[in-house]
């Protein structure tokens, strides 16, 4: 017997699983480059491009894009992407994100874990500043969807390392709703939106660690 009673509307907002690789120290390395970086979010975003195609996107020769795509797809970042021309190779991102745990360990670990942030953060840096160029063109929902805030709390790490799960969490939960990067939404109003977490303890409130010169 059919319930009578009204039943809830089917949710249309699937949860999938986002694909993620944690490299290994050879292969962060690998990636540890701007125009590598550059060039992987590009497939992650646009989705697959040739050599070529990602060239005069980059301002580079297409000897160099292919050279840094080999580089990518040698530690897995990248895959060749099925296509019908013959003629020209085609590259898609082969995850969506990137996962650089945290070093705890000293030495070459560390100098690895400090260079890769650095690059990550030099592309960051010039995301912000291209879409600081571009905020005033941007359409009113737009503009009122972004934001460039800068809050600081007193905590103690326990503290801290669970806020950036919580907030980590939270953004992985929206991604896990929304369509997979590089494929068409059927949506106008959607486009790819932004979000890079920073936290950190205020610079030059923590002493230098043991050993290290504090002069």
């Amino acid at each position: 017997m059919k319930d009578p009673r009204p039943q809830p509307a089917a949710d249309t907002t699937a949860s999938r699983t986002v694909s993620r690789v944690v490299p290994e120290p050879t292969a962060l390395k690998a990636l540890a480059h701007p125009v590598r970086l550059r060039m992987l979010g590009m497939l992650r975003v646009d989705g697959p491009a040739t050599a070529t195609q990602l060239a005069v996107r980059l301002g580079l020769n297409s000897g160099a894009t292919s050279y840094h795509l080999r580089q990518l797809a040698q530690y897995g970042f990248i895959e060749e992407a099925p296509h019908t021309s013959k003629r020209d190779r085609w590259w898609r991102a082969s995850h969506e994100l990137t996962t650089v745990p945290a070093s705890e360990a000293e030495g070459e670990a560390l100098d690895l874990d400090l260079a890769f942030n650095q690059a990550v953060l030099s592309l960051q840096v010039g995301q912000m500043q291209q879409a600081l160029e571009e905020y005033a063109e941007l359409p009113a929902e737009w503009r009122k969807a972004s934001t460039a805030s800068d809050i600081i709390i007193p905590m103690t790490s326990e503290q801290a390392e669970a806020l950036t799960k919580r907030l980590t969490d939270i953004i992985l939960e929206a991604m896990r709703a929304a369509p997979p990067l590089g494929e068409a939404s059927g949506k106008p109003d959607m486009v790819p939106f932004s979000v890079m977490l920073h936290a950190f303890p205020y610079p030059g409130r923590l002493p230098h660690r043991e050993g290290e010169d504090e002069s």
